[in-house]
């Protein structure tokens, strides 16, 4: 704004022309707008007013009437007065585009609609159609004209008289044929659109027309006649220089001045310009605030994404198109106005403003002073160290970062990291960007730290988390570990860990995978950790957990310790008595004894039992029932052997809570299947023997079960989710690989093919069947009604679930045998009997021993009969079987060839080595299982190949649950081994639908 002056001439062209008073009211009792114009030509001298307004007439006989009809109920009246359609539909629309605005009809009958209030721009679009659709535009008076012109200009016109300038306000509208200069005093606008005119010597002359662009505030105000330049203004000859120098520039950014004579010679029009006002505040606070400076009836605003280059200001910045309406009074929408606080006002003021200066077209002004910011741009400079914690297991971990050579604080770090900010400020004034990968991937290992730990003044690093350390390391460019936490990892890390010599107490020589899986045990044992050891079925984690406690007795021994506390054993019942049996044949100094009966009974006191052992084993049934007992028993316990751990996968369960309350320092889980149908279960084993290692089991549900087992591209949560089929495939990929290095210290693994080549070779075939076709008619009745039931169930499987179940069930025993679903199917034959028989007989005769597996003892009973009438001997063993031991002897030490066993009671815990041919009756989805059955014969100790048969149904459920199986095997080898494409683990709706289908 150009500052006043006291000379008469530059105080109107130095600020903006004085608004007008509001319109005043309508007298009461008006009715025609020549009335109105009589009057403003009376008031104008004066200070009155005058408003033009229209209302709806129609022609009569007697010339225009107005009748009954107002803007309110003309809608109604279309059939009432005959009216033409397409007419009334232009009355109602125009009167709806007029209420739209807000606008109320201030006249007591509401058949008035003043213009002024017509904020409608679309009015101008409705005039040109009213000519085409017949319909009038009438003054109230005979031999009136109402004219619509085509646009109208409000200008200041200077013109040169004599040596001085004369400065008139003039509007110029273009009429049909001619153009024709409006006298400014009666001329009126029309919302910010248009205007009005009515001759006041002549009333029935009216004149309307749109404005080119729309009216700016100070337009308004000169029409009629209002405002310091409503009646001219003469600049003296002395002042013209200056007047055309300093004055027209501002006077253009406000109206349009024009010289019509071409007397006066004005200043090129400037184009637009966007401008930025910075406010430098206190604290790292910087305000901005954006807007247009342009003459009027200058050159058009410029584009602003040509004005501005991509990239340079914040996607949030930028308007919407919707936010403005691109008028050039306001102009084209600009930039968001901000307040910026800290880093983002360092980054602004250093990295974007010095740009937007050199920019064409945007000008830059700014207040208060300007903070003195300094970017750091080097490469982050990384190490990391532990020191030894007060918390027991805990070490403290240190993260020091430096950036051209200056220190960052961690906290604000971390802070910054953890809230994924792009750019951290330093107190000083300087900054850095957090964009670096070094940054990406500290972030992400800070994220998992401190789910991890509790952090609260310091970050802290578990014992349980050395595979963390190891990435901590590849990131660092140096490392500085604690020699405790150095000697940790050298014993359990990736590296090859120091052999420990076999305890001299070990009776047998421990084959070499043997030997390094006692030496994992032994350092997990010396550093108070605990893991899996997973290996195959059959090559010997008996002996290995054995060997263990010998050296713990041993090692206590020689350093003049007391004897250690015993070790807790728990082991399925059935697999209780081999812990005995094989402690006195492996390691026969070690004191061994066997609870197998509750406190309750009177026959069992654990702390007596457990007095100078060095071995107490139980069953996971005695432990979950005498809970407290174990708990708080005399002395404690050195650890816990979990022997078949998969009893404790379910991490709701009374024995897994029992195991978790023993409160021992070292829990080793013993299971050849860690893991069976989901991540969930390695997670609850997990949390038994290494506490911490992970997160709670709701974020490892999140971060690890739904990101590996969800089919690609359906991961909901965590990081990556919602993307691309690709990106979710890596997202995967990623999750499986940390969890892969997380766990890899705590659990082992060694397969049979690997570390036992000596073993005989296995070779499976699957037998297929054809059910008789009785039987087959059977299963398909069945088939479809089970389909039609489950369905409409299947959507609310866990409420569903045990219903679902028993149908599945019913298929599985239906494509076994008819007779096992009813009595009634009894005769029908059984072609998988027939065939089973069959096999048998060859095998029997050639002198080979069999086992053979069932879900259903039902059906081994069938099985039994149908051997006994062929005259083969056969024994059983059933969870209902009483003499466990003896039956197995019977098989081992016999002549019996069959050895009928129920997949439940006999599938673990079991050497039989005894036999070489394994027939599947029937398929399981867990593949674990299956596995678990076959490796009671291959195993170490067998001398001959074994062979496998499994036997399917042609065309029945049973084909379907073996395509489930070996996407659950992916599963398993896709997290202990190394490769494997993953699948959902789990039986959910959609295997459902795929068994049924």
């Amino acid at each position: 704004m150009i500052p006043r002056t006291a000379h008469r001439w530059n105080g109107p062209t130095s600020r903006a022309v004085a608004p007008a008073r509001a319109p005043g009211r309508a007298r009461r009792g008006a009715e025609h707008a020549e009335d109105r114009a009589e009057n403003a030509e009376e008031e104008i001298p004066g200070t009155g007013e005058f408003r033009l307004a229209a209302r709806p007439t129609a022609e009569t006989s007697r010339g225009w009437a107005r009748g009954t009809m107002t803007w309110t109920n003309l809608p109604h009246l279309v059939n009432r007065m005959n009216l033409d359609p397409e007419q009334h539909r232009w009355f109602c629309e125009l009167g709806a585009l007029h209420r739209a605005a807000g606008a109320m009809v201030l006249d007591p009958d509401a058949s008035l609609m003043f213009l002024d209030e017509f904020a409608n721009p679309v009015l101008w679009t409705m005039l040109d159609q009213a000519e085409s659709l017949g319909i009038a535009l009438i003054g109230t008076g005979p031999g009136s004209n109402v004219t619509v012109g085509s646009s109208a200009r409000v200008e200041i016109d200077a013109r040169r008289v004599g040596d001085e300038i004369r400065l008139q306000p003039l509007v110029t509208v273009h009429l049909p044929g001619e153009a024709a200069s409006l006298d400014l005093r009666f001329t009126r606008p029309i919302g910010n659109h248009g205007v009005s005119f009515v001759d006041p010597r002549d009333a029935r002359r009216i004149v309307l027309a749109p404005t080119a662009a729309p009216l700016g505030p100070d337009e308004r105000t000169l029409l009629g006649g209002r405002g310091p330049l409503a009646g001219g203004l003469v600049v003296p000859a002395d002042a013209v220089d200056e007047f055309t120098s300093v004055y027209v520039p501002g006077l253009q950014e406000r109206l349009d001045v024009v010289s019509l004579d071409e007397s006066v010679t004005l200043p090129a029009v400037v184009a637009p310009t966007l401008v930025l006002t910075v406010a430098y505040g206190s604290g790292h606070e910087t305000e901005l605030s954006w807007r247009w400076r342009r003459p009027r009836g200058g050159a058009p605003f410029p584009d602003l994404g040509e004005l501005l280059p991509d990239g340079l200001l914040p996607a949030e910045w930028l308007p919407q198109a919707a936010d403005g309406d691109g008028s050039a009074s306001d102009g084209p929408p600009t930039p968001v106005d901000a307040i910026l606080l800290g880093v983002e006002s360092a980054h602004f003021v250093t990295e974007i403003l010095p740009r937007l200066r050199l920019l064409d077209g945007v000008t830059v002004e700014t207040t208060g002073t300007k903070p003195a910011y300094k970017e750091l741009v080097g490469d982050p400079e990384l190490i990391v160290s532990t020191m030894p914690s007060d918390k027991r297991d805990w070490f403290d971990l240190g993260v020091t970062v430096t950036v051209d050579g200056r220190t960052i604080p961690f906290l604000p770090l971390f802070t910054a990291l953890a809230k994924g900010r792009k750019r951290l400020l330093l107190v000083d004034g300087t900054y850095l960007s957090l964009k670096h990968p070094a940054f990406a991937r500290l972030a992400e290992l800070i994220d998992e730290a401190k789910d991890l730990a509790e952090w609260e003044t310091t970050p802290v690093i578990s014992r349980r988390h050395v595979s963390l350390w190891a990435d901590f390391e590849d990131l660092a460019d140096e490392s500085r570990p604690a020699q405790e936490w150095r000697d940790l990892v050298a014993d359990i890390g990736d590296g090859e860990r120091a052999p420990v010599p076999a305890p001299a107490g070990l009776t047998v020589e421990l084959r070499p995978y043997q030997a390094e899986g006692f030496s994992w045990l032994a350092h997990l044992w010396r550093h108070g950790l605990g893991g899996i050891l997973a290996d195959d079925m059959g090559l010997g984690k008996t002996v290995q957990c054995l060997a263990l406690v010998q050296h713990a007795v041993e090692r206590a021994a020689a350093t003049g310790a007391d004897r250690p506390a015993p070790f807790l054993v728990v082991a399925p019942t059935s697999v209780a008595p081999a812990w005995v049996a094989e402690a006195a044949r492996f390691a026969p100094d070690l004191v061994v004894r066997r609870i197998d009966s509750t406190e309750g009974s009177g026959r069992a006191v654990i702390g007596d039992i457990a007095r100078d052992a060095d071995i107490v084993v139980t069953s996971y049934a005695l432990l979950r029932l005498d809970a407290e007992a174990y708990r708080d028993a005399p002395g404690g316990w050195s650890g816990a052997i979990l022997d078949e751990a998969q009893f404790v996968k379910n991490a709701g369960s009374q024995v897994h809570e029992a195991v978790r309350d023993l409160g021992v320092p070292f829990v080793l889980a013993v299971t050849g299947t860690p893991l069976e149908n989901s991540l969930s279960e390695l997670h609850a084993l997990l949390a038994l023997t290494s506490p911490g290692l992970f997160p709670s089991a709701r974020r490892f549900t999140q971060e690890f079960v739904r990101v590996i087992e969800d089919p690609v591209g359906g991961i909901t949560s965590g990081r990556g989710a919602g993307g691309a089929p690709a990106v979710t495939a890596g997202l995967r990929s990623e999750r499986l690989e940390r969890l892969r290095r997380r766990v890899a210290p705590f659990l082992l693994r060694r397969t049979k093919d690997v570390v036992a080549p000596e073993l005989p070779e296995k070779t499976e075939q699957i037998l297929t069947v054809d059910l008789a076709p009785e039987h087959r008619e059977l299963y398909d009745v069945y088939l479809q009604r089970e389909r039609q039931k489950l369905f409409g169930l299947i959507e609310d499987l866990d409420r569903n679930r045990f219903i679902v179940f028993r149908s599945l069930t019913l298929l599985r025993m239906l494509a076994l045998d008819a007779g096992l679903v009813s009595d009634d199917y009894a005769h029908i034959p059984s072609t998988r009997l027939d065939s089973l028989v069959e096999h048998l007989s060859e095998v029997v005769e050639e002198g080979h021993r069999t086992l053979v597996f069932s879900q259903f003892t039902s059906y081994l009973d069938k099985v039994r009969a149908r051997l006994d009438a062929e005259g083969i001997a056969s024994v059983t063993l059933q969870g209902s079987t009483r003499d466990r031991e003896g039956v197995i002897r019977e098989f081992r030490e016999g002549s019996a060839p069959v050895f009928l066993i129920s997949l439940k009671a006999g599938g673990f815990g079991l050497t039989l080595t005894e036999a070489d041919y394994v027939f599947l009756l029937d398929p399981w989805w867990n593949p674990a299982s299956e596995e678990q059955a076959i490796d009671r014969t291959h195993r170490i100790g067998q001398d001959k190949n074994v062979f496998v048969y499994r036997m399917v149904a042609a065309d029945t459920i049973e084909e379907k649950v073996m395509a489930l199986k070996e996407r659950k095997q992916q599963l398993i080898t896709g997290v202990l081994e190394d490769d494997g494409e993953l699948f959902g683990p789990t039986l959910d709706a959609g295997d459902i639908r795929e068994l049924l289908a």
